[in-house]
């Protein structure tokens, strides 16, 4: 979704892995907003929640490989720690700012029925900002303790921090949550919302930010020199290590001793949080090696486009999915009517992407044509 101000040459792989999250993210929404009862009791409609699984990781993943190559970037102008960390925190604020405005419309849009608690409800948006701001701040430390300017520590330290994120989910989601706090602020630790019990429906820190900063590590690493000079090694390496934890995750959760009082493997478990980032490991080897060798550079490629707009039809599609301008009426339709609405939004948000991304040549005026009084 959101990414920090892209560099000029934009990776082919991370574009064409948002818009997999985007179109993934699409068929999610619709199927839940417009399947009919018996429909959704069906097991296709159980797969394709499944695949809902997938958007939110592959945003908060990528957002924090664009955040690695943004500052790689920031430190090779010779900026500052402290100038690198203005830059980035900032850019994570006013990616949290646009999640607080998205939730303030929807409130607007639902006026009436929608109740004043959705304004405080925690979304990705807001998890994408905050984790933001947390990756300027973690980078900003390296970087400061680091007088000359060693990178060393920005690989292990987002991987730390990541592995602690997921270590203390199960707790801070049981037995040691924050009840201190307002539920408003308890919401962004463990999605409690006012419900009284965390939430698995919504996008608190603990686990979520974990995913980031993963995707953090990852992309200091494909930032290195080493890298540059044996990126195909480098990653079929990744997929190795993604299909490697898949198993770890498998053997662990079968074990019969488990650390948590109460373990829940689909929400809270580290395990999971293994499973998941491994997956996100051998999508990324597959993304580059179908944008190097396969048909993802060949002319138009509609997952590179929607990619590169992902912030704007997250945005626009939950209103025609959701909200009250649905193009289909919600909870009222069979797979095949649900499956060709899910067609049309796709493809209007891919035009809505496409006209974003070139609306700007379009407007471009041939200089010859901006200078009155010059005639040929």
């Amino acid at each position: 979704m959101p990414s920090l101000n892209a560099p000029k040459t934009r990776l082919a792989y991370v574009d064409w892995m948002r818009g997999l999250a985007c179109v993934l993210m699409f068929q999610t929404h619709c199927y839940d907003s417009w399947l009919s009862g018996p429909a959704r009791q069906s097991r296709f409609f159980m797969y394709s929640q499944l695949g809902g699984t997938f958007p939110a990781p592959l945003f908060l993943f990528l957002a924090g490989i664009s955040f690695a190559l943004v500052t790689e970037k920031l430190i090779q102008k010779g900026l500052s720690a402290t100038e690198i960390a203005r830059s980035t925190i900032r850019r994570g604020a006013e990616i949290f700012g646009f999640g607080l405005l998205f939730r303030l419309q929807e409130y607007l849009i639902s006026w009436g029925w929608a109740p004043k608690s959705d304004l405080l409800r925690v979304d990705i948006l807001n998890t994408i900002g905050l984790s933001m701001m947390l990756m300027g701040v973690l980078c900003w430390m390296i970087l400061l303790m680091s007088r000359r300017r060693e990178k060393m520590w920005l690989v292990p330290a987002p991987l730390g921090a990541a592995l602690t994120i997921s270590l203390l989910t199960p707790l801070l989601w049981t037995t040691s949550r924050p009840r201190f706090l307002p539920w408003p602020l308890e919401s962004y630790i463990n999605g409690v919302h006012n419900l009284g019990t965390p939430q698995a429906w919504l996008f608190p820190i603990f686990p979520w930010s974990a995913f980031a900063f993963a995707g953090l590590g990852v992309g200091f690493i494909l930032q290195s020199s080493w890298t540059r000079a044996h990126e195909t090694r480098v990653f079929i390496s990744a997929g190795i290590v993604g299909l490697a934890l898949i198993q770890l995750s498998r053997w662990l959760d079968s074990r019969p001793l488990q650390l948590y009082p109460v373990y829940d493997y689909w929400h809270t478990s580290p395990n999971f949080f293994l499973i998941r980032v491994g997956m996100l490991l051998v999508i990324l080897t597959g993304a580059y090696a179908w944008c190097r060798w396969g048909l993802g550079q060949w002319g138009f490629s509609p997952l590179i486009q929607l990619g590169q707009a992902s912030l704007l039809v997250y945005w626009v599609h939950i209103e025609f999915v959701y909200g009250r301008v649905s193009i289909l009426a919600k909870h009222a339709q069979g797979v095949g009517g649900a499956t060709v609405g899910l067609l049309l939004i796709t493809l209007a948000m891919l035009a809505l992407a496409y006209i974003r991304t070139h609306y700007k040549g379009w407007m471009k005026v041939p200089r010859t044509q901006t200078q009155p009084g010059l005639s040929s």
